[in-house]
């Protein structure tokens, strides 16, 4: 395994290398003398400016392909599988353990220290940056190319991803430690500096470039435009505006979630929590809830619809009618999109855990566990069935997003639902520039120190209006990469400090009995 990690670390360069070849190339190249006089500089600098757009996103989309391929989703399974063969399948043993120890402690009222959080408040502030667009449009375009049988590979690698999020996050609660302003900091960056020896610190750094890359475009620009998106089509439906008016709607959007943004990262991750306690509950509970009514509404319909799933899982044309005829495709979209929403094996979500004022890295690695089934097997499940029981026509082998999911429930209860759909998008995307806001301060902090905090919070928040009136294009497919980049360093770390976990789980159970 370390081998191949070893390559995927290679081949990016090896790409970037190859690209700055092609570039020189094209630079190099005389421009011809027969040029027609009437063209402008101008001219020859956007076919220039051009030409470098295609030569990024060709290099993007070959990196994007690979870390999202079939080895580097063998890997990540390898290492959940790896992780729950050492446990002994922990997340499946102590399921009914991390239940009573998480959802049994979230109504307890209690303080944190100075610089800390509850772990309450750092297992919403993950789920605020996990729970998110993910969730509506991430399934649905699972669904739309991999079939219906792309959910039941979901849910293996929930299965599996449970205990890699455990790891995670008890590996960062142990080798956590205090900043310069007396907040409790750490995630992969701290357990790769704490926990190996200084030949793979060079990881470390290279996860926090990649998650400082990674914030501006997942966590803040596609996440207000998912926003922006929810709230003009909600607000053309009732008349409130026409389309003309809609560029005026995003700037004012943008303005508003810019200085929402500052005024809640510039509070600390005090402030940052208190936030994600309440809007956490809230959003989940509300989407559930509606959800759950589709669901009901078509009850007679669930029993076809997991004979589906599992059918396809396996006989993909079966189910698609042929357009989806590779079990391969099945897989790799079920388990890239359950990945890209639990972040099982990105790291991201310790990095809240760590801020956890708590003693016991094993008791709040089983909120990594919670924080998966909540997210994938419970909020993605949802989402999959609105989708597959109300019938609505599913475009097999084309690309779709939240549209899919708004449909389903505009089947079932008709369009005045569009106002609350546009309302859970966005409280699910807010929390997620919240939560995604707090992972790049720590990842800036650790590459140039806690002086760079407060101004990166002013620059991260006015990406904000960028995102809310800007054309994304490329901007979301770059994150994808750096965010699948992130994966990389993580699982190298995670799978080197297996033998640190497994010790931690049997001291403290060890502990438990005798005690």
């Amino acid at each position: 395994m370390i081998y191949f990690f070893h390559y995927v670390l290679q081949l990016p360069v090896f790409t970037l290398q190859t690209g700055s070849c092609f570039l020189t190339d094209q630079t190099a190249e005389p421009v011809s003398k027969n040029m027609p006089a009437n063209q402008s500089v101008f001219e020859k600098g956007f076919k220039k400016e051009v030409s470098m757009l295609q030569l990024i996103e060709t290099i993007n989309n070959a990196v994007n392909n690979f870390i999202w391929g079939v080895p580097a989703m063998i890997c990540i399974f390898g290492v959940g599988l790896y992780l729950s063969l050492r446990t002994r399948f922990l997340q499946i043993r102590k399921f009914p353990y991390a239940i009573r120890t998480t959802l049994g402690r979230m109504f307890r009222k209690r303080d944190a220290s100075d610089g800390a959080i509850t772990p309450f408040q750092a297992v919403c502030t993950a789920l605020a940056a996990t729970v998110g667009t993910g969730n509506i449009a991430g399934v649905a375009g699972a669904i739309a190319i991999g079939g219906p049988g792309a959910v039941f590979w979901m849910w293996v690698s929930a299965l599996l991803g449970m205990c890699t999020k455990f790891a995670e996050v008890t590996l960062a609660v142990f080798y956590h430690e205090k900043n310069a302003n007396g907040e409790l900091v750490g995630g992969p960056m701290y357990y790769i500096k704490n926990g190996l020896s200084k030949k793979w610190h060079f990881l470390a750094y290279l996860f926090a470039a990649f998650g400082v890359l990674t914030v501006f475009g997942t966590g803040n620009a596609t996440q207000v435009n998912t926003i922006t998106t929810a709230v003009n089509s909600a607000l053309m439906n009732y008349h409130v505006i026409s389309k003309d008016a809609i560029p005026t709607s995003n700037l004012i959007q943008g303005i508003i979630i810019a200085a929402l943004v500052a005024l809640i990262l510039l509070g600390g991750v005090k402030r940052i929590a208190q936030v994600t306690e309440k809007l956490v509950p809230f959003m989940a509970l509300f989407y559930i809830v509606l959800a759950i009514g589709v669901i009901l509404l078509n009850l007679n319909r669930i029993p076809s619809v997991f004979v589906s799933i599992l059918e396809g899982a396996f006989r993909p044309s079966a189910v698609t009618g042929g357009i989806v005829g590779s079990m391969l495709m099945s897989v790799k979209k079920g388990v890239s999109r359950g990945i890209f929403s639990n972040e099982a094996g990105l790291g991201t979500g310790s990095i809240a855990h760590a801020c956890a004022d708590t003693k016991k890295p094993v008791k709040q690695g089983m909120f990594g566990i919670f924080e998966v089934f909540t997210d994938t097997i419970v909020i993605c499940t949802l989402t999959a069935l609105v989708i597959l029981c109300s019938k609505v026509p599913i475009g097999y082998g084309q690309a779709a997003g939240a549209e899919l999911t708004i449909s389903g429930f505009t089947a079932t209860y008709g369009g005045w639902v569009s106002i609350f759909t546009a309302i859970a998008m966005c409280c699910f995307a807010f929390s997620t520039i919240i939560g995604w806001g707090l992972y790049g301060v720590r990842c800036i902090e650790f590459l140039f120190g806690t002086r760079v905090n407060k101004p990166f919070m002013l620059v991260y928040s006015l990406v904000a209006i960028v995102g809310a009136t800007v054309n994304l294009g490329l901007l979301w497919s770059i994150a994808e990469t750096f965010n699948g980049l992130m994966v990389i360093p993580n699982l190298i770390a995670v799978f080197l400090l297996s033998g640190v976990v497994v010790k931690m789980v049997k001291d403290y159970f060890n502990g438990i009995e005798t005690y």
